[in-house]
């Protein structure tokens, strides 16, 4: 078996003495692990570390063995990204959020938007757009994608303000006035189309947004907590909006679902 396709790093874990254990996000092959024998080597270290793009051979007896990859430089990210906090746990992020997909499932969109992140993650006040918008797109990926295009109630395409945590439809303001108090936040910014860019309190309700229904739809029902990375990247774009309202974490989430 055998197959060259272009992927994007996610992580590596040593074995044995030289070699490593791969983890690609591919185009065609999706979350792809693989041995690279010395990749513990000076040549391969820089080379295999996460949010670097590649090229990869990867060869097996049998489909189902781990198989071996051989990796070659396309584009050198990890550098960059490493300088910026928000970046690094960004990426963090976007890695684990990705194994909640079966492995070597084809996602052909999430890695063209991986991709493109990866390119903008070190911009600090456009990493929490990047990352709410990707997770909005995990949730769609697993099959609990909301629907944020019009008002559940009316159908209105305007002014759309609130998401029912109970549908995961948007809902208008007027619609859902009388039950604003039990509504999630919908900000601005996630409405396709809308062109506006997210301030510190946008960011939090996305994140809170999000965050309620991850942990509705997957993290509850597969009894895991949410990955330690997601917090540490919260914290990171708390303190680059410094004196600015603080990101939702993992207790406003909590909150949110009670």
């Amino acid at each position: 078996m055998e197959w060259r396709d272009e992927g994007i790093i996610l992580g590596t874990r040593k074995h044995g003495e030289t070699s490593a254990i791969l983890e690609v996000m591919t185009r065609a092959h999706g979350r792809h692990l693989g041995l690279v024998r010395g990749g513990r080597s000076r040549k391969q270290q820089p080379v295999l570390q996460p949010g670097n793009r590649v090229d990869l051979l990867w060869r097996a007896r049998l489909d189902e063995h781990l198989g071996t990859f051989q990796a070659e430089a396309i584009e050198m990210n990890a550098a960059r990204l490493m300088d910026s906090a928000v970046a690094v746990y960004g990426l963090q992020t976007m890695a684990a959020h990705l194994r909640l997909l079966p492995e070597r499932d084809a996602h052909r969109g999430l890695y063209e938007t991986l991709a493109v992140m990866i390119a903008h993650l070190d911009d600090a006040d456009a990493a929490g757009e990047l990352v709410a918008r990707f997770e909005l797109l995990v949730l769609d990926e697993l099959g609990f994608g909301l629907d944020l295009s019009q008002c559940a109630a009316t159908g209105t395409r305007q002014d759309l303000a609130y998401v029912s945590p109970k549908s995961g439809r948007a809902v208008s303001r007027a619609a859902g006035a009388p039950w604003r108090d039990k509504m999630l936040a919908l900000p601005a910014f996630l409405q396709r189309g809308s062109g506006l860019r997210a301030d510190p309190a946008a960011i939090d309700d996305a994140f809170r947004l999000t965050g309620f229904f991850l942990t509705r739809h997957v993290y509850e029902p597969r009894g895991i907590e949410p990955p330690g990375a997601r917090a540490g990247f919260l914290a990171a774009l708390r303190k680059h909006y410094a004196g600015g309202k603080a990101i939702a974490g993992e207790t406003a989430v909590g909150e949110a679902i009670r």
